[in-house]
């Protein structure tokens, strides 16, 4: 079936979520992805929370592409290593072909063995291996990242992984309003300095993020 040019909006994407589980027999793997600041992840915190108090604990799991960051040992051995700390958060500053080969393990894990999965310790500023255990009856997976929708170069291969993709349909500019204050409160930046953070790596990055909402399945309102 042909996409239409732009994705229709979903209106209820915890029924969604409720019908692809009760629907079918394998595991399948969803994707939301967005602008840093969107909230992605509160809003599938939100939906995960619901869904297994429906669907029984672990039914449905969400769970982060943060963990494949490139490690600070990785980016200091780069060609300009300043470069690559200074834009950490751009595509080439992550590592697509360990996502894809986790993506592919969870797909084929299903009722076998469970699969760890890595998060990231914003404090040491590295993955965590195995930071998650999907276990091996999770049947229902909502992979979130800013990536998860970009299908350039290397990260072509993630065609096709997912069985919907998602689009969380947050302003540029209202994400960023977000960002600025995640930057003051957690990090203990100034205005300007939080301004100038999130507008000198995040806010660029965005040129990346920005032609996943035409290739979504569906956009999701902003919450």
């Amino acid at each position: 079936m042909l996409k239409s040019a732009m994705p229709e909006l979903l209106k209820e994407p915890l029924k969604r979520i409720l019908d692809i589980y009760r629907e079918t027999e394998s595991r399948k793997l969803l994707a939301i992805a967005g602008y840093p600041g969107s909230g992605k992840t509160t809003v599938a915190r939100q939906w995960e929370e619901k869904a297994n108090s429906i669907l029984g604990p672990s039914s449905f799991m969400v769970v982060g592409m943060d963990g494949f960051h490139r490690t600070k040992e990785e980016l200091r051995r780069m060609e300009n290593p300043e470069l690559a700390f200074a834009r950490r958060g751009l595509p080439w500053t992550f590592n697509p072909e360990s996502f894809l080969s986790k993506l592919r393990e969870l797909k084929d894990s299903y009722g076998k063995t469970p699969v760890g999965w890595p998060g990231f310790e914003h404090h040491i500023g590295d993955p965590v291996e195995d930071a998650v255990m999907i276990p091996k009856e999770c049947k229902l997976i909502l992979v979130e990242g800013i990536y998860t929708l970009l299908r350039d170069g290397e990260w072509a291969g993630l065609e096709g992984l997912f069985a919907e993709t998602w689009f969380l349909d947050t302003p540029l500019e209202t994400a960023m309003e977000r960002l600025y204050k995640r930057h003051r409160e957690v990090w203990g930046m100034s205005e300007d300095e939080a301004r100038a953070r999130a507008d000198g790596n995040d806010r660029l990055n965005c040129e990346y993020i920005t032609p996943g909402r035409e290739r979504a399945d569906f956009l999701i309102a902003d919450r």
